[in-house]
């Protein structure tokens, strides 16, 4: 174990039975946790801080901004001004992307879809 997760542990444990975990606000209520199953086990904590403290990794950056530029062009007509601008901006972040090794799948998330609608209007 390491040095930190000792010392949090200590301090839990001090903090349980000093019973300052009593009353909390959502007490018996059902924890909503993250799904960071795809970070390595001993990078867990350290990005669980930078997330909390408002930092992300680049390329998770690029990742969060792809998603805005793909729901805001959803959102507005192709004949808009600011329409080519964003649709650029997006094919940047996804060549960059890929170029960093990461699968850009999750910009093609409708696909089940397109293609349960295609099957449903053949039949």
């Amino acid at each position: 174990m390491w040095l930190i997760d000792q010392l949090v542990e200590q301090h839990v444990s001090e903090a349980q039975k000093n019973g300052d975990f009593d009353n909390l606000a959502g007490s018996g209520k059902k924890l909503i946790l993250d799904d960071d199953s795809h970070v390595p086990p001993e990078l867990r904590a350290a990005y669980r801080l930078m997330k909390n403290s408002g930092f992300l990794p680049p390329e998770l950056e690029m990742r969060r901004e792809a998603i805005e530029l793909q729901e805001l062009l959803a959102g507005i007509d192709s004949s808009d001004d600011n329409y080519q601008a964003h649709s650029k901006r997006l094919v940047l972040l996804e060549a960059k992307l890929r170029q960093a090794g990461l699968s850009t799948d999750f910009l093609r998330g409708d696909y089940g879809a397109q293609l349960n609608q295609r099957f449903d209007g053949e039949a």
